[in-house]
């Protein structure tokens, strides 16, 4: 049978990547395909680049247009990246009938409702397991492997950029902004770092998760998220003591009340295997009524890993590709016109435990004041750990930390104690609050 001609747009690292792999391991994947897969036609702004990747017998341009004009071009991957031309060209693609690849996750988190609408309409498939966790086939358990399970939550380390900069906080002592600086120099962190360290690239992660384990519109404007630049090494460190790591996680969770979707620093128990996940690896925990948990580990990111996502996305479309429309694997999983209107939960309704530090005046009466407030507001306390004041302040000082730890509460109810015992005169800093999940 004739090979699959592929259109590639972009590239770079993970394109890169994907022509190697696919070279070097051909005749398996043709085995399991087929039939051959072929990426015949390339476009990218810099030619010579593309040139050097692609190598001989690939015809080589600057528009992408071209690609997607092709008529003997069956699936185009995308590997532009980004909100804007990424868009215009997916859409085009699918209204030229062709199927899409793509590891734009940012594109399908904000766009995605309106992209896989239209792919549904065409008849074409949209696949993105390169979108999130790079090689980890993350996408496929949760749109295949795990159909028979009702997902009651998730909660992943998904990406690696912050994972070794905490990684590195712990093991080193040291604080956020020499950690960036030196993971900037390893190539870990670009050199604007924004989506990475503020959570956005989570988010876009989880939000495609959500929508595939609960069957529900891709809602990344509803999505809660904080980074890991205001975290201190010295809540690190308390964290170990009290048992804990921290981990930058987005979680999805589904409660009578509707769906949880967030990213934000969380407090994981040192004994859980994702507290354990380090460096740039990546991790994504997955709980189902049938199964129970699971794990699924692995590289993030980087050309080969990503690249592996993508040509498994290929051989898939390969395999379906004179299927009928309609008995294909839905985008995400549930049928377009099965979909849950359940709400995305706002992140005042949420409910989990909390790591609190309170930098205090050393003196009596403090902490009573403080449990008293808390007990008032009906937030109950699991631990409570008091530094010296020598400790926290060197010889002399008047000042110390109380860290506590509190059972489960409403993320509300505990904003409005927060400022209650912010206005204490005996609380000398803003107090840093840091939510923990026990993900058992």
């Amino acid at each position: 049978m004739k090979p699959i001609q592929v259109g590639l747009l972009g590239a770079g690292t993970v394109g890169s990547g994907t022509f190697k792999v696919l070279l070097r391991n051909q005749e398996e994947i043709k085995r399991r395909a087929g039939r051959g897969i072929e990426i015949t036609m390339v476009a990218d702004l810099d030619q010579a680049r593309a040139r050097e990747v692609a190598g001989e017998g690939v015809r080589v341009v600057a528009d992408a247009r071209d690609v997607i004009a092709n008529p003997d071009i069956d699936i185009v991957i995308e590997l532009i990246g980004g909100y804007g031309v990424a868009k215009q060209l997916v859409l085009e693609a699918i209204a030229a009938g062709k199927h899409v690849v793509t590891a734009n996750k940012a594109l399908l988190a904000v766009h995605g409702t309106e992209i896989f609408a239209a792919a549904h309409a065409k008849g074409v498939m949209v696949a993105f397991e390169a979108a999130v966790a790079g090689g980890i086939p993350i996408i496929k358990a949760l749109r295949e492997g795990l159909t028979a399970n009702s997902i009651q939550w998730l909660a992943g380390i998904i990406n690696g950029t912050t994972n070794f900069i905490l990684s590195e906080m712990r093991d080193k002592g040291l604080d956020f902004g020499t950690v960036l600086k030196e993971a900037q120099r390893l190539g870990y962190a670009e050199a604007d770092p924004t989506f990475d360290i503020e959570g956005v690239d989570a988010g876009h992660k989880v939000t495609l998760m959500s929508a595939i384990a609960f069957g529900i519109p891709v809602q990344f404007d509803k999505a809660h998220i904080e980074g890991i630049t205001k975290l201190a090494a010295q809540d690190i460190k308390y964290a170990e003591q009290l048992g804990y790591r921290i981990k930058l996680l987005g979680i999805t969770k589904r409660t009578a009340q509707g769906v949880e979707l967030r990213v934000h620093p969380s407090l994981v128990p040192s004994k859980r295997l994702l507290a354990n996940v380090e460096g740039a690896m990546n991790a994504v925990v997955v709980h189902g009524d049938a199964v129970g948990t699971t794990l699924y580990y692995g590289k993030g990111a980087g050309s080969e890993p990503t690249a592996s996502a993508v040509i498994a996305d290929l051989v898939d479309i390969t395999r379906l590709h004179t299927a009928d429309a309609a008995h294909r694997v839905p985008h995400l999983a549930f049928h377009p016109d099965a979909m849950s209107d359940l709400k995305v939960l706002p992140m005042a309704e949420v409910v989990t435990s909390y790591y609190l530090r309170l930098r205090v005046a050393d003196q009596a009466g403090v902490l009573a004041k403080v449990t008293g407030l808390l007990a008032t507001a009906g937030i109950s306390i699991d631990a409570v750990l008091q530094r010296e004041a020598d400790e926290v302040g060197g010889e002399g000082s008047t000042q110390t930390d109380l860290i506590i730890l509190t059972h489960d509460a409403r993320e509300g109810t505990v904003n409005d104690v927060l400022a209650e015992l912010q206005a204490l005169p005996t609380v000398l800093q803003p107090i840093v609050r840091i939510r923990k999940e026990e993900l058992s």
